[in-house]
C-alpha cells in the first residue's frame, strides 16, 4: 500500500469517527433535552456491553436543555439508524412512544 492510499484510508476512518461522535452527541443531547439518562438508555439497548467510552466522553459536550436547540425525534432515530444502532433506535422509539402516552 502506498503512502497516498494509506493517507486516504486514514482520512476516511477519521471522518467516519468524527461523524460517529456527532451521532453520539445528537443522541446524548436529545436525552438531556428530554430529561433522560443517555447511559441508562444505552445500557438498555446493549446490556452485554460495558460502559461506552465514547458516550461518556461526549457527555461532556452536552449543554443544559435550556441552552440547547430542539432535536426532533426523527432526527435522533435517523442518525442512530444511519450508523447501525438499531437496538438503541428501538429503545429510543419505545421511550418516545411512552412519552406520547403521557
Amino acid at each position: 500500500m502506498d503512502e497516498r492510499q494509506k493517507s486516504l484510508e486514514e482520512g476516511i476512518v477519521e471522518s467516519y469517527r468524527q461523524d460517529e461522535d456527532m451521532m453520539v452527541l445528537v443522541f446524548a443531547q436529545w436525552c438531556v433535552n428530554h430529561g433522560l439518562d443517555p447511559l441508562e438508555l444505552y445500557r438498555q439497548a446493549y446490556p452485554q456491553q460495558g460502559d461506552n467510552e465514547r458516550l461518556q466522553r461526549v457527555l461532556d459536550l452536552t449543554v443544559p436543555k435550556e441552552e440547547a436547540g430542539p432535536i426532533p425525534d426523527d432526527t435522533v432515530l435517523g442518525v442512530l439508524s444511519l450508523f447501525g444502532n438499531e437496538d438503541l433506535a428501538f429503545v429510543v422509539s419505545e421511550t418516545i412512544a411512552a412519552r406520547a402516552k403521557k
